[in-house]
């Protein structure tokens, strides 16, 4: 019985900073383009904030909690895309940029409202001050990396819909394209690359190797503009 309630403690602190941080990326998506022009996500019900609406059960839950359950170097997940109409949007190329940066920028809002949060959990009563300050703690991170990962510059992730909306036409078209190879292009850096590197015998992880010192840069910004040391 010590494993199943060392497995339901951890779920209780990583479980709501997750449905959190996904559901308010995905909803701000919808909120943007709908300020701009393409209210689909508001029509189909995901500009909302109840996270029953974005949630994959495998990208969203499956697949985080076992990479958290085994202590894997990295958390990967997905959540359900907000459909985007980017034909309806007033000024299409210059407003994906708005609305792809939207996700990334809440999440950011979301870990430094959490960092200025920490600083009441110690006028918590025991046991709730431990289980608060755990999932602030974990929102914070999980808030940072969603939106540092999610400024990767490869289509369909945030950041590769910002350089289709910023490069010159001819060459925003050909980059676009590379949508529907993305997701197979983040399996091979995430798992098949590090796995093969592995059984060669060496240790090789080429999206962490870039990923992880911007992860560290912003949460230390976080931290230090919320009050807390660094390092």
């Amino acid at each position: 019985m010590p494993e199943i309630r060392d497995l339901l403690d951890t779920l209780s602190v990583w479980l709501l900073p997750v449905l959190v941080a996904i559901t308010f990326h995905e909803a701000a998506h919808g909120w943007m383009a709908e300020r701009l022009g393409d209210d689909t996500a508001r029509r189909l019900g995901r500009v909302t904030f109840n996270p029953l609406a974005h949630v994959d059960p495998v990208g969203t839950l499956l697949l985080p909690g076992l990479l958290v359950l085994f202590d894997a170097p990295f958390v990967f997940g997905w959540a359900k895309p907000v459909p985007v109409a980017f034909h309806r949007l007033r000024h299409p190329k210059r407003d994906m940029v708005w609305v792809a940066l939207a996700g990334p920028a809440i999440n950011i809002l979301l870990a430094l409202g959490c960092g200025f949060a920490y600083h009441g959990v110690a006028a918590l009563p025991d046991p709730w001050s431990g289980w608060v300050a755990d999932n602030l703690a974990n929102a914070i991170a999980i808030n940072v990396v969603l939106a540092t990962f999610n400024m990767v510059p490869i289509p369909p992730l945030d950041g590769g819909r910002v350089v289709v909306g910023l490069l010159p036409r001819p060459w925003s078209w050909r980059f676009a394209r590379l949508e529907r190879y993305g997701m197979l292009i983040l399996l091979l850096l995430l798992f098949l690359v590090p796995v093969i590197a592995r059984q060669l015998g060496y240790t090789v992880n080429p999206l962490a190797t870039v990923l992880w010192p911007v992860v560290s840069l912003v949460y230390d910004l976080v931290l230090l503009a919320t009050g807390w040391p660094t390092g």
